[in-house]
């Protein structure tokens, strides 16, 4: 079979196969067969069809086009097998098939066009002199007195006040009612009853709590307060209502001490000690990986920009199909319908949007496999041993496939390893977290509310199944 091959973009291949005349003679002669055993003709058993007859009924276009058909697909599989060619997918006729009609004859050769994806080719750029800029985050103590502080808070006593107004650390039950500055009316759905308001600055509407401290129970306070210009309900977005708040209760906080007792509610360790210890490790190993983490997100975004690839449609779709599952699944857990948002005319729309994420994604998977395997970085198998054991640890009472475990996570440590080589051959400078925070605090936002790892993936699907 005589095959020419001619390098398409978006990482496809034309092929341009000439069909042999004996092929094309034998197929025909197959495909005549096989409608001659399946053709409904009133008066004729299946298989006893007349070869004539069956030609005038199903008309000689039919079944050209039905042996064009049986003729690509075959052809083509020998042509990649024949070139060596692993193809992804994708395969796409450059021909146009009414000119295959008109031209094919059986016993004479007939030549078609025909595209397929394949793996991208990928140049890689000045690896070895990267410069970047990264996000140190620092450890800092205030965090430990932080978290002891939130589990104060949610372990503290409700003391019934009496004898005072309301203070900042209070927590106040209130009745409201909203009425209009403009009017005097009483604005719809702007009410309700017994409802908690923590006494911290900053909660529910700018102001609410400042108004309500020094309030006494039973006591009654009219306060007009502006809501802000994104409030959901645009018929008050940005207008002064008059809040009439009534203080039916009023409770003060008593807080737990930090004892062994507290240690032990809160946590497995034995002693406060052990668990401020404990907490001063893991928020410092997380300030490290923080910053790892930043640097490591830097240098890949610059060996993409200095790399050269054109990814083929196949991979893109199949990233896009992964990262929507991702979505599925975050938003099924957050409790929301996804029957209504992932809807038949939504997804299209969705396919599309997410396709900007998909190809960046695509990119720099790609890269950084390719800078492993020039750079010779390899995987150790006691090291994907090693982590997937910790993860079955965790998911033990779940079914995953092992063989893909394995595979993701043989992809994540030689991705880990490739990284860290390439860091110490980078010029890194650190800034203090939150210096680049402006340029990408909106494609952060986006990716943390995706954050399903490969692995969370996996368990989600077994779960499912």
């Amino acid at each position: 079979m005589k095959v020419i091959q001619e390098k398409l973009p978006a990482s496809q291949i034309g092929l341009e196969i000439e069909i042999p005349a004996e092929t094309t003679k034998n197929t025909h002669e197959q495909v005549v067969k096989n409608l001659a055993k399946s053709a409904n003709i009133p008066g004729f058993r299946p298989g006893k069809v007349p070869r004539q007859i069956l030609l005038q009924r199903l008309g000689t276009k039919a079944v050209k086009a039905a042996v064009i058909e049986e003729l690509i697909e075959n052809c083509l599989e020998s042509a990649l097998k024949q070139e060596g060619i692993e193809s992804l997918g994708n395969p796409q006729l450059l021909s146009k098939f009414e000119d295959l009609i008109a031209a094919y004859e059986p016993g004479k050769a007939l030549t078609f066009s025909v595209s397929v994806d394949v793996a991208p080719t990928i140049v890689l750029g000045d690896y070895e002199n990267l410069s970047v800029t990264a996000e140190e985050t620092v450890y800092d103590p205030e965090s430990v007195e932080n978290w002891f502080k939130e589990r104060q808070e949610q372990l503290a006593t409700l003391v019934p006040v009496e004898d005072r107004g309301a203070q900042l650390g209070d927590v106040a039950i209130v009745d409201y009612r909203g009425k209009s500055v403009e009017t005097g009316e009483d604005i719809p759905d702007i009410d309700g009853e017994d409802l908690r308001v923590d006494m911290e600055p900053g909660r529910f509407i700018e102001g609410m709590v400042e108004g309500i401290v020094g309030m006494k129970p039973e006591e009654v306070k009219e306060m007009t307060l502006t809501f802000p210009e994104d409030y959901p309900k645009e018929d008050v977005a940005a207008k002064a209502v008059i809040f009439t708040i009534t203080m039916k209760e009023l409770k003060a906080k008593e807080l737990p001490e930090l004892d062994d007792d507290f240690a032990q509610e809160v946590s497995d360790q034995e002693t406060i000690a052990e668990l401020r210890a404990s907490l001063e490790k893991r928020f410092q190993e997380q300030a490290e990986k923080e910053t790892k983490d930043s640097i490591y997100e830097a240098l890949t975004e610059e060996l993409v920009k200095g790399a050269t690839l054109d990814l083929p449609e196949t991979l893109i779709e199949k990233e896009v199909t992964h990262i929507l599952t991702q979505s599925f699944m975050q938003f099924q857990q957050m409790g929301l319908d996804v029957n209504q948002l992932f809807t038949k005319d939504n997804i299209p729309k969705m396919r599309e949007s997410t396709r900007p994420d998909a190809i960046e994604s695509l990119k720099q998977t790609l890269v950084v496999q390719e800078l492993a395997k020039v750079a010779g970085i390899e995987v150790s198998a006691e090291a994907v041993t090693e982590k997937i054991a910790k993860i079955m640890a965790q998911l033990s009472d779940r079914d995953i496939d092992m063989q893909r475990l394995e595979q993701v996570i043989t992809e994540e440590i030689l991705a880990e390893n490739t990284l860290a080589w390439l860091k110490e051959k980078a010029t890194i400078t650190l800034v203090p977290k939150g210096s680049l925070e402006e340029e990408t605090s909106e494609e952060e936002e986006t990716e943390e509310t995706f954050a399903f790892t490969e692995v969370e993936v996996l368990a989600a699907e077994a779960e499912e199944e």
